[in-house]
């Protein structure tokens, strides 16, 4: 296969030496239940009230949409795992497609993206409050409930700590168990007893309008219980049989995941008893749903399963979440945004030990109490969404630069991505707008630091004139500011100076407009280097 990658990757032999020190251990169902792992966590245990809360019956076509069109943006990113197997490849791709300044900005939401990791241990915390009440004071941590959060860190940590063949059946293991509790749940739910008409009473299947079902998208939590499905890709490096075993993976997690979810919903909507619905779909209000509806119903066995799988789910979520940071730091290391110290791989168990440290220490700093779960992963759900835009313009500059060269097909190249790709970046675009603008005022400005960062840290020695690299990569800060302002304007908490639909369509149109401008930008980002790579 011809060699795609930038001169950079093939002039650096320090990173082509840690590349080959990880181990390839990893088959489909150790990639499959990394994927499946990462998704369900713990928005399982919260997403079917807040998606019912915001949509009514209609939110089960949320859920659907939800896995139609993460399997779109996934296809996209599979292509990439499977033709350019890579450790950390979601943060590595952006740099080869499109230039440093894109490279550093999408390696930057990376970085911060780290949160996420720290907020699913602030869950595990919320949850053991319900046995040790004084872990949790006012809505944030207490002082003894940080030092247990900061101890429980440590510990994952040290599970990450050996050969990634260790990790794999660990996680495997969690997965069983993440299975076998929700089946259990929908089942046992059922089994209580259900209630007819369910899905047309309390106004009907669509109580607040079909347009619920875009704001139960983000604010019911649905984005973020299904995101985490591209896991499977950043062990790309570490797979045997990339070309085949990740795109698999990779798709059987999203369909498994949106099974189990939509099952979840579907046992949630036919058991809440009637006297919690005298308000509507609106009145429900629990603060552990499933934990409470098991006791509401008597099924104090399954309740207490609950509270501690509770404890499980989003434990391996942190689980999986560690492994993929470090890999993520790693990859930064390899761009260049982070010193190449914390590039090197442990010749032993081929981990990349000094990136676990380091993201140890940004989840301890995320879990000081500057904010909630709910705020947290808000702001993380935006971060993921820019990196699969970056991925989509990624795949299409490669395509486009390949045309370019008279390259042939490659193998693992899948199907319909040139139609997909933009398709992907639309729909990321869009669901980072429906987030809303609450969220999007604190998370686009913080990924806009990236591109100071990038000229703080810019290197003259070998690198392209800035000038170059600002073309380049020019696209990406317009789209952000653009959807900042567009965010502000809009009906997604804005200030409704732009009405619906209008404003998703000018989102669409937009981003439609932005991906073409940065595929070409890419083209050429690529045709340059491999000109400055023939230049004697």
């Amino acid at each position: 296969m011809p060699q795609n990658h930038p001169p950079e990757s093939i002039a650096a032999p320090a990173v082509l030496a840690e590349e080959r020190r990880l181990h390839k251990d990893l088959g489909f169902w150790a990639l499959t239940a990394i994927g499946f792992s990462n998704i369900l966590g713990s928005g399982w245990l919260f997403a079917a009230l807040y998606a019912a809360q915001t949509a009514g019956p209609a939110a089960l076509l949320s859920w659907i949409a939800a896995g139609v069109l993460c399997a779109l943006i996934a296809l996209v990113m599979v292509e990439l795992g499977a033709t350019r197997p890579e450790g950390g490849g979601t943060v590595r791709w952006p740099l080869y497609a499109s230039g440093r300044l894109v490279g550093t900005m999408i390696g930057w939401s990376v970085l911060l993206s780290v949160g996420g990791t720290a907020a699913e241990i602030s869950a595990i915390m919320q949850y053991a409050a319900h046995y040790l009440p004084g872990l949790y004071n006012g809505g944030t941590l207490s002082a003894s409930g940080l030092a247990v959060a900061v101890a429980l860190s440590v510990v994952l940590t040290a599970c990450n700590w050996f050969a990634v063949r260790i990790f794999a059946r660990l996680n495997n293991l969690i997965s069983v168990f993440k299975v076998v509790v929700p089946i259990l749940t929908i089942v046992a739910l059922f089994l209580s007893g259900t209630h007819s008409g369910r899905l047309t009473d309390h106004g009907g299947f669509a109580p607040y309008g079909y347009a619920a079902c875009l704001t139960a998208l983000a604010g019911g939590g649905i984005v973020y219980s299904v995101n985490g499905f591209q896991a499977p890709l950043d062990f790309s490096g570490e797979a045997r049989n990339p070309r085949r075993n990740v795109p698999a993976a990779v798709l059987t997690g999203i369909g498994l995941a949106v099974l189990v979810y939509l099952g979840l919903q579907l046992a949630f909507l036919y058991t809440v008893p009637e006297s919690l619905l005298g308000h509507g779909w609106k009145g429900v209000d629990f603060e552990s749903p499933f934990g409470q509806l098991a006791l509401v119903l008597n099924l104090h066995w399954l309740a207490t399963l609950l509270y501690a799988d509770a404890v499980v789910s989003p434990g391996g979520s942190a689980y999986v979440g560690v492994a993929i940071d470090a890999r993520h730091t790693y990859a930064l290391a390899k761009n260049g945004l982070l010193p190449r110290f914390f590039m090197r791989i442990h010749p032993w168990s081929g981990v990349a030990r000094r990136a676990l440290l380091l993201n140890l220490a940004v989840i301890v700093v995320f879990m000081l109490p500057f904010g909630g779960w709910q705020d947290i992963v808000s702001v993380m759900g935006d971060m993921y969404l820019l990196i699969y835009a970056a991925s989509a313009v990624a795949v299409a500059a490669f395509r486009a630069h390949d045309r370019e060269r008279g390259v042939a097909r490659a193998e693992g190249q899948v199907p319909g991505v040139r139609w997909i790709a933009p398709v992907s970046f639309v729909v990321a675009s869009e669901f980072v707008y429906w987030s809303g603008w609450h969220d999007l005022r604190l998370a686009l400005p913080f990924v806009l630091v990236g591109a100071v960062l990038f000229l703080l840290q810019r290197r003259e020695d070998g690198g392209a004139p800035l000038g170059e690299e600002l073309r380049h990569g020019a696209w990406l800060v317009f789209h952000l500011a653009a959807l900042t302002v567009l965010s502000w304007l809009g009906t997604f908490g804005g200030s409704g100076r732009l009405p619906a639909p209008y404003d998703t369509v000018t989102v669409g149109v937009l981003a439609l407009a932005v991906f073409l401008w940065a595929v070409r930008s890419g083209a050429q980002h690529l045709r340059t280097s491999q000109l400055s790579a023939a230049s004697p």
